[in-house]
């Protein structure tokens, strides 16, 4: 699957267009070059958008507002969207482009280049070393990182945007350039975020995920995930895979408390029956799922896990340091367990993303990869790559120890 930006030969704004093998139907295209276009100047709607061939939606409110009489439904909230298509796991070859390494005892650095590291800072981060006269601490940082992520997701997109671009006007119609500037780069911010989050669904990216998760061996399986965050990819592992355990570790308790804490409880996952092997609809409040809030270095578990996962992690160590953030992975799994690692994709749109939103993101070491990079990296340190492939934002790999 490809999505590309082009010019509207009628309207000259930029459309977004599918490539080959996307399954979305006209309405949802619709609805996102809106979302992806300047907010009209008619009155505020913040009301959730509904989307395709939405029948019937139970009152929001409810902690369970959809079943599996929604599957193959996507709905659009201010903050994010819902996504309950392709239900079948047969259709999910179209959401990740898979197996572009034929053998990977061939690939050399040489051949693949090194990751791109991404070092246009927040200035929160600048102002704290100002002020302290020494460099961010790495535990710093990430408290920084979790809370100003957070706060994007937490964002009234449709309202916000719609508020920003009518202070724009107001600023440029008195001649205030400086105020309007401002306002033009949160306006860009708030576009970039919808874009990624919304109208791509590129963050957590269920279909992508669900595409990397599928076919793997697993009955009841007890799942560590690494750096958890908001517990995005365990919830949907727990999904498919029901009736184990996912225990949840990052050394922030903000991520506790908030990240996963305040996880909108009505977001649903499409996962399996564990009864009937059909689709079914799941909620965090019906999983399995502990959180500890400790450095992963510090944790006592042995190899007792089915699954070790860890999103976004190992890019935020440089090379030096990358066998032990690796090594984390092999330490908890039990013999021929699965190791499944995402990264960020070293695309253009990756670029943009850090490059616009650098006040929000960027607060730690950081790199963008390849597949190829990520999958050397786990090569050379002793993992078998089973499964590997890109989603819409990330690399991902499944893995087992060689």
């Amino acid at each position: 699957m490809s999505m590309t930006f082009k010019p509207s030969e009628t309207t000259g704004k930029l459309e977004l267009q599918e490539g080959t093998g996307e399954r979305a139907d006209s309405a949802v295209q619709q609805q996102t070059r809106a979302e992806l276009a300047p907010p009209a100047d008619s009155a505020i709607d913040v009301a959730p958008v509904q989307l395709g061939n939405v029948a019937h939606v139970a009152d929001a409110s409810a902690a369970h507002p959809f079943d599996e009489s929604n599957l193959g439904e996507t709905k659009l909230y201010a903050n994010y969207r819902m996504d309950l298509r392709n239900p079948n796991p047969e259709t999910l070859d179209a959401f990740i482009d898979d197996n572009i390494v034929k053998d990977w005892s061939t690939l050399s650095w040489r051949q693949v280049g090194k990751p791109f590291r991404v070092v246009n800072y927040a200035g929160g981060k600048r102002r704290w070393e100002e002020q302290h006269g020494d460099t961010l601490p790495v535990h710093t940082s990430w408290e920084m990182f979790n809370r100003s992520f957070h706060a994007l997701f937490m964002k009234n997109v449709p309202q916000e945007r719609q508020e920003a671009f009518g202070k724009l006007v107001k600023n440029v119609g008195t001649l205030h350039w400086g105020a309007a500037r401002h306002m033009l780069g949160e306006l860009e911010e708030l576009t970039i975020w919808n874009m990624a989050h919304r109208a791509e669904d590129a963050i957590w990216d269920p279909r992508g995920k669900r595409a990397l998760f599928r076919g793997l061996d697993l009955h009841k399986p007890r799942v560590l995930f690494l750096g958890a965050a908001d517990g995005y990819e365990a919830m949907q592992m727990y999904s498919m895979y029901p009736g184990g355990e996912a225990v949840l570790v990052d050394y922030d308790d903000f991520c506790r408390t908030d990240r996963f804490g305040k996880f909108p409880e009505h977001y649903p996952f499409v996962g399996t029956n564990p009864a009937t092997g059909a689709a079914k609809v799941w909620y965090r409040d019906q999983m399995n799922i502990s959180f500890v809030v400790d450095d992963i270095r510090n944790l006592d578990f042995g190899q007792e896990f089915d699954v070790v996962v860890s999103v976004g992690l190992i890019e935020h160590f440089p090379d030096e340091y990358k066998k032990e953030a690796i090594d984390w992975h092999r330490k908890f799994l039990k013999p021929g367990g699965y190791a499944i690692l995402t990264t960020p994709r070293l695309q253009w749109r990756s670029r943009m993303f850090y490059h616009v939103l650098a006040e929000w993101m960027n607060y730690t070491y950081r790199e963008l990869m390849t597949v190829q990079q990520m999958g050397l990296y786990l090569h050379e340190n002793g993992f078998n790559i089973l499964r590997h492939g890109t989603i819409k934002a990330h690399n991902g790999i499944v893995a087992k120890v060689r």
